[in-house]
């Protein structure tokens, strides 16, 4: 009897020691499972007691954190709502501003095109260079952007050719409108007959500074004039060296000192000067500006003044 007592008892108390371990069991798989709201029974044993409140602090730990995250990842998806307006705006007006850049450059290009078709058409043609006698005459200019700045001339008038080159600064449209500036101030002053050097480069260069300070103050222009008559040259006006070719020999004259940069000051007569030159039969002069002596090869260097009478001695 107390045996059957005993052993009756022991099952009692087994049963009470597993099923609290059981319960724990249960709600483990419960929050693997998902279920954060299965909370374990105290079942009065102090030890499984302490594990089953670790377990329901645990669960109600494990609800606050996926809350904030489920609250942090409305906002989120608020703000990537939000961004994504704002990006598909920044976006439209993105392409519209293509779109006008697009106009404008094709606008550019037009005006740009006019600039450099209008340059072409004011160089002298080899019809009028034919017609001076006296000389043989050759001329080229290639543009290499779409406008350039440089200018060169040849007008005869009254048994006299006056021959002039320059460069403006910069390339571009404005350039190439002071470069029409200077040339029709140029023949201009020849068709009114001034052949005072001084007063002559001195109204050019009052015409560029006045426009350029309008149109775009800083650019300048170098100039220079060469004036033939019976086998006599006058050079006034500052701008790359002239190169005389006497007999397969190059004689270099710097004109530094003959004038002073066109558009950069309202006054230059103080430096305007001007040297005389005798031209024989069968000597010639090279004029050039510095698209040809800082033209660079596929290594950067440049082509360089002494390769230009290197060949002009060999040729």
């Amino acid at each position: 009897m107390t045996l059957a007592i005993a052993t009756a008892v022991g099952i009692w108390i087994s049963r009470w020691i597993t099923r609290p371990i059981r319960q724990l069991g249960e709600v483990s798989r419960s929050i693997a499972l998902g279920n954060l709201t299965h909370q374990v029974k105290l079942a009065g044993i102090t030890e499984i007691d302490i594990v089953g409140q670790s377990f329901n602090q645990m669960a109600q730990q494990v609800r606050e954190s996926f809350s904030a995250l489920e609250v942090a990842n409305a906002a989120l998806e608020t703000r990537v709502e939000s961004r994504t307006v704002e990006l598909k705006a920044a976006n439209q007006e993105i392409n519209l501003l293509n779109d006008r850049l697009r106009q404008e450059n094709r606008r550019m290009e037009s005006e740009l095109d006019v600039a450099r078709r209008l340059q072409q058409m004011i160089l002298p043609t080899p019809d009028d260079l034919s017609q001076i006698l006296d000389l043989d005459i050759a001329g080229f200019m290639e543009v290499a952007a779409e406008v350039g700045g440089d200018y060169y001339d040849v007008i005869q008038q009254d048994g006299r050719v006056t021959i002039g080159i320059g460069d403006v600064t910069g390339y571009g449209l404005e350039s190439g409108v002071m470069m029409i500036m200077a040339q029709t101030a140029v023949r201009t002053l020849i068709a009114v007959k001034e052949r005072d050097p001084v007063k002559f480069l001195g109204a050019v260069n009052q015409v560029i500074y006045q426009n350029a300070q309008r149109m775009s103050p800083g650019k300048n222009l170098t100039l220079a004039l060469l004036d033939y008559q019976d086998g006599q040259i006058q050079i006034t006006g500052q701008h790359e060296e002239v190169l005389v070719v006497r007999g397969g020999i190059v004689e270099r004259i710097d004109t530094i000192d003959l004038g002073f940069l066109m558009g950069m000051v309202d006054n230059i007569d103080a430096f305007i000067s001007q040297i005389q030159i005798a031209l024989n039969p069968g000597e010639s002069v090279v004029l050039y500006t510095d698209g040809i002596t800082e033209a660079e090869n596929d290594r950067r260097n440049l082509y360089g003044l002494e390769q230009l009478i290197s060949v002009l001695e060999t040729h």
